[in-house]
């Protein structure tokens, strides 16, 4: 009987931390399939009517987070997700997961999955993107000092690993909704696992990732709605060389790829 007893908690306590985390990665991603939904608003020309609109989601997940940041509901829930997943869990996964969607775009362009831009502009859009978001995050890390819940430094707020995530799965998700959908979607699954993750290895809270996810579809969509500003391309007519945007915690850059 106790070992039936130990065998049940065992089989409840994995059903309850699934349960949570799922909770996160489904709230997150939903909230960004609407933000990018464009058929949920009428089509406009490019106007600030257009831009206010996409920006409704972010701005509520990045309000929200604002609400519950260092709160005791914050807080506790952090304490239920660790006692959950365990308080040796650790994973490098998120530290991978938000290049997937960039991957994505390039394989895309490789095997000729029609975009809505050339290479050179996808490139460009992704580079300025990850540069404005990669300056925001900072500053706002520098102007709201919040610890880690793991105590490492005072950085937690916003989530960099999160903003980058949805900024690459924005990317990804303006240059093929209209030609292939399911394409553009599956970003978002690897920006919310990374968000997901980021609170499983106690390196953010909740509210960190909501701001971080606000932040990365913020960005990227304003950089694409006024991307017209900004249209130059040397390489039309240049199919077999690309020239694809490198980022890590410490760079923002780009790489030239020749194609065969």
């Amino acid at each position: 009987m106790h070992l039936q007893t130990k065998t049940q908690k065992r089989f409840y306590f994995f059903l309850r931390k699934s349960t949570i985390l799922s909770a996160i990665l489904l709230f997150i991603s939903v909230c960004n399939l609407y933000a990018q939904n464009d058929s949920l608003v009428p089509s406009i020309k490019r106007t600030d009517k257009t831009l206010l609109q996409k920006s409704i989601v972010p701005a509520v997940l990045i309000g929200s987070s604002l609400l519950i940041t260092n709160s005791n509901f914050e807080k506790q829930f952090q304490i239920d997700i660790r006692n959950e997943v365990g308080n040796d869990f650790h994973t490098n996964l998120d530290d991978y997961l938000w290049y997937v969607p960039l991957v994505e775009m390039y394989a895309a362009d490789i095997i000729g999955i029609e975009a809505k831009h050339h290479w050179f502009d996808q490139s460009k859009n992704a580079f300025i993107s990850h540069l404005v978001n990669k300056y925001t995050t900072n500053a706002f890390k520098g102007l709201i000092v919040k610890t880690r819940p793991n105590g490492y430094n005072k950085n937690s707020f916003p989530s960099g690993h999160t903003s980058k995530a949805f900024t690459s799965a924005t990317v990804l998700y303006e240059e093929f909704k209209d030609t292939s959908p399911l394409l553009a979607y599956s970003g978002y699954i690897f920006a919310s696992s990374t968000a997901v993750l980021r609170i499983a290895n106690n390196a953010h809270y909740v509210s960190d990732v909501l701001i971080g996810a606000g932040l990365g579809i913020l960005i990227t969509k304003i950089v694409y709605h006024f991307d017209y500003l900004f249209d130059w391309n040397p390489f039309k007519g240049k199919e077999n060389v690309m020239i694809a945007p490198t980022i890590n915690n410490e760079t923002v850059g780009l790489i030239g790829i020749i194609q065969l």
